[in-house]
């Protein structure tokens, strides 16, 4: 997580057994660390999604170089 991003506390019913698993997923050792993690993954893949929406038929076959 960045360290310039503001944290601000918030208050809400989750279901104990998604963060449990969500904890696992994600390796970290809090409930805290779990939620702001997949809240930052959702971000994450929603502009990965938005990224190949834009880019659909657009981009030719060999266009981007493996790592």
């Amino acid at each position: 997580m960045s360290t310039a991003t503001k944290l601000k506390r918030k208050s809400f019913f989750v279901d104990e057994i998604k963060i449990r698993q969500a904890k696992k997923v994600l390796q970290v050792a809090t409930e805290a660390e779990a939620v702001r993690m997949s809240v930052e993954r959702i971000v994450e893949m929603a502009r990965f999604w938005k990224f190949m929406d834009r880019s659909r038929r657009k981009l030719k076959p060999g266009s981007f170089e493996k790592p």
